[in-house]
């Protein structure tokens, strides 16, 4: 067993950006957390699903060109290759909770959304 408190933890950017909690064997995920105005990044994988799950705010799930407000409660499942990115166009911040198997950390490819 593994046990993670999150509070132990920092994200890319100190205070906001992406924050893993778990990296492997199987899987691995996190939390996204973002101010008004910032963005994921975009990108996509070759194999790796990614799912997301919103639990603050109303971000914008960009999807493959598609974009989605998104609500506190709401899934995202998102199948390789797909390319996709989490941006927060909202005057809140937005937090994310994102899921990706199977556990590939290479399987990364950056893109740009439109």
């Amino acid at each position: 067993m593994n046990i993670i408190k999150e509070s132990d933890l920092s994200f890319r950017n100190n205070d906001w950006g992406v924050k893993y909690m778990s990296r492997g064997p199987e899987i691995e995920w996190g939390i996204i957390l973002l101010p008004p105005g910032q963005a994921s990044g975009c990108h996509k994988h070759e194999r790796v699903e990614e799912t997301f799950y919103v639990l603050e705010g109303t971000p914008t799930l960009w999807i493959d060109g598609k974009e989605t407000v998104a609500s506190p409660g709401t899934a995202f499942q998102v199948p390789a290759p797909e390319a996709h990115e989490v941006i927060n166009r909202a005057n809140e911040p937005a937090k994310v909770i994102f899921i990706k198997a199977p556990y590939l950390p290479q399987d990364k490819i950056d893109c740009k959304s439109q």
